[in-house]
C-alpha cells in the first residue's frame, strides 16, 4: 500500500484491498481506519518513528471486525518536496512468527504508483519503482524472498538429514564390528554430519531475528570428546590428545555447532604448529570468582564459569605476533592465507559471554583457554549407555514428513518400543483420543501446517494432563531449562533419539 504522509492509503493492489475489503471502484481509507487500538501508538505516531528499514509485528482490523497480526515493513520515499510511504505487510499462514510456515507468500506487495509517481516507469515486483523504492524496497523484497527461499530450503534439508543420520546410525548401532561395510557407514554418517552443520548455519540466517535461544545447557567434556574423535582422524602426525576434564563440570550454555567450529579451529593451530611428534593437552575446571579476573585479554566477571584448556608443544608464537592474533585476517604464512582464525575464536566465545586468553612461549607451545559463564548445576558426565536403550513404552510420534516418520518408527521399533505415527497434529488428537492403551511418550515437530507442535501439545495435556512431550524442529528454537531437557533438535542421530526418549521417560 502507498501512503500519504498523514496516514492516507493512495493505492492498495488487489491482495491488499481483498483482506482488509476496500472497494475496488472507491478509494482506499486511511491507514486509521485499519488501524487496531492494541497496537503501542497511533498510525501517525508508527509513520514518524519510521527509520527506514525497520520490520514490526502490528494488528490490523479485518471487515469482520477481528484483528489480525502482520509483520509490517515501511519504507519513505520524498517525491517533488512531498514525503510518502510504502507499505508492506506479511502474513506466514498456519504459524507463529518464531514457527515459520513452510511457505507464506505476501499479502500485500506495492504495484504501481498513483499520479504523484506517474512520471516514473513501473517495472516487475524485483524491482517495483525506481529511485527511492528501487533502491530501498526492492531490496528488501528481494532479501525477504531469499530469506523465506532459505527457510523453506532449511527445513526440507532438516528433515532429509536426520532421515540419512537415524537410518544410518541405526545400522552402525547393529553392524558387527569386523562388517566390510561398516566403514562406508561411517563416512555416510560423517558427511551427514557435516551436512547438518551447513543447515543449521542456513537456518541461523533465514531467521528475521538475532536468536539468543541457540543456547541450550549442555556438557562441554563431551562436546570436546565428539571433537577429538575428529581431529585424530583427521591428523597424519604422531601427536597424542591427552584430555583431563572436571568430572563434575558446571552447565555452560553454548551454541553446539559454532563451539565446536571454535574448538576445532584451535586443535587445528595446535596441529599445525607441531613438527614431528608432540602433545595436545585438553584440561576442564571448574571456576568461581568472587572478584573481578583478568588473564591476559579475558575480562571476566564475578560469577561461575567453566575453563577449557587446549595446550600443545609446538612452535610457539613470536613475541610481535601476540598483539595481532586476534585481528581478522592477519597471518604470518604469507597472504594468500586467511589468517590463524583466532578472530574467528574470538568472535564465537564473546558472543557466549564468555572469553579467551591465550599465552605462549617460542619452541616450548600455546595454550588457548576459553572462559564460558556457567551455572553450578552440574550436568550428567556421560551419555545412556547402549545397553540402556531398550524400552517397552508406546511412543506417538508426529511429523508431517513421512520419512521422519518412517525412520523415527524404524529406529524405536528395533530397540522394543510400540510406536504410533501420525502426519498431522489433528490425526494425533484422533490417536490420542480413540487408542485403547496408554500412551507414555509423545515426539512432536514444532512447525507443521494447520496445529503446531505447540498446539498439539496444549490440547494433549488438557486431555491428560503430566503426559510426557518431546519437541523437535531444526528452526524453531525453545527458551527455559525444562522446556530444553524435552527438546530435540533436527538433525539427530538414532542415538540422540533413543537416548532423549530415555531421558524423558526416566523423568
Amino acid at each position: 500500500m502507498l501512503l500519504e504522509a498523514g496516514g492516507e492509503i493512495c493505492r492498495a493492489n488487489q491482495a491488499a484491498r481483498r483482506v482488509f475489503g476496500f472497494a475496488a471502484d472507491s478509494p482506499a481509507p486511511s491507514l486509521a481506519d485499519i488501524w487496531d487500538k492494541s497496537n503501542a501508538g497511533s498510525p501517525l505516531d508508527f509513520l514518524r518513528r519510521e527509520s527506514g528499514g525497520e520490520t514490526s509485528e502490528l494488528n490490523f482490523r479485518l471487515p469482520d471486525g477481528a484483528k489480525s497480526r502482520f509483520f509490517a515493513h515501511l519504507a519513505k520515499v520524498a517525491r517533488e518536496g512531498q514525503d510518502y510511504f510504502v507499505l508492506q505487510l506479511f502474513k506466514e499462514s498456519g504459524a507463529a512468527p518464531s514457527e515459520p510456515a513452510k511457505a507464506g507468500p505476501a499479502l500485500a506487495v506495492p504495484s504501481a504508483p498513483p499520479n504523484p509517481f506517474q512520471e516514473t516507469s513501473v517495472f516487475s515486483s524485483e524491482t517495483v519503482l525506481k529511485d527511492g523504492l528501487e533502491s530501498g524496497l526492492a531490496h528488501k523484497q528481494k532479501l525477504d524472498c531469499a530469506l523465506q527461499l532459505a527457510r523453506s530450503v532449511a527445513l526440507d534439508f532438516n528433515n532429509a538429514l536426520t532421515s540419512i543420520l537415524g537410518h544410518t546410525s541405526l545400522l552402525l548401532s547393529k553392524a558387527e564390528a569386523n562388517h566390510p561395510w561398516r566403514a562406508s557407514l561411517g563416512e555416510i554418517e560423517k558427511s551427514a554430519a557435516k551436512a547438518a552443520e551447513i543447515a543449521n548455519d542456513l537456518a541461523a540466517f533465514s531467521r528475521q531475528k538475532k536468536d539468543g535461544r541457540a543456547q541450550v545447557a549442555g556438557n562441554m567434556n563431551l562436546l570436546l570428546e565428539r571433537t577429538m574423535d575428529v581431529i585424530r582422524e583427521s591428523i597424519d602426525k604422531p601427536i597424542t590428545i591427552s584430555p583431563q576434564f572436571e568430572r563434575k563440570l558446571y552447565t555452560a550454555n553454548f551454541d553446539e555447532a559454532k563451539m565446536q567450529q571454535a574448538l576445532i579451529k584451535i586443535f587445528e593451530n595446535a596441529v599445525e604448529s607441531i613438527k614431528g611428534d608432540g602433545r595436545i593437552s585438553v584440561q576442564t575446571r571448574n571456576l568461581e570468582l568472587a572478584n573481578p579476573t583478568q588473564d591476559r585479554t579475558a575480562k571476566l566477571n564475578p560469577g561461575n564459569y567453566i575453563c577449557v584448556e587446549i595446550s600443545d608443544t609446538g612452535c610457539g608464537i613470536a613475541e610481535d605476533v601476540m598483539p595481532r592474533i586476534f585481528e581478522p585476517f592477519f597471518s604470518t604464512k604469507g597472504a594468500r592465507h586467511r589468517g590463524l582464525g583466532l578472530a574467528w575464536v574470538y568472535g564465537i566465545v564473546t558472543n557466549h559471554g564468555g572469553g579467551v586468553a591465550v599465552s605462549s612461549q617460542v619452541n616450548t607451545g600455546t595454550a588457548v583457554r576459553l572462559y564460558l559463564p556457567a551455572s553450578h548445576k552440574i550436568v550428567r558426565e556421560a551419555p545412556v549407555a547402549e545397553g540402556d536403550l531398550n524400552g517397552t513404552e508406546t511412543i506417538l510420534i508426529v511429523d508431517d514428513e513421512d520419512l521422519l516418520l518412517t525412520m523415527s518408527r524404524t529406529v524405536l521399533s528395533a530397540y522394543g518400543y510400540n510406536v504410533l505415527t501420525a502426519n498431522s497434529g489433528q490425526k494425533a488428537l484422533e490417536y490420542f483420543n480413540g487408542f485403547q492403551k496408554k500412551i507414555d511418550l509423545v515426539i512432536t515437530d514444532l512447525v507443521m501446517p494447520n496445529m503446531s507442535g505447540r498446539d498439539l501439545s496444549e490440547q494433549i495435556l488438557k486431555t491428560a494432563p503430566g503426559t510426557r512431550i518431546i519437541w523437535s524442529s531444526g528452526y524453531v528454537r525453545v527458551v527455559g531449562a525444562q522446556e530444553q531437557e524435552r527438546y530435540l533438535q533436527k538433525p539427530f542421530s538414532a542415538q540422540d533419539l533413543l537416548r532423549k526418549v530415555k531421558q524423558v521417560l526416566s523423568q
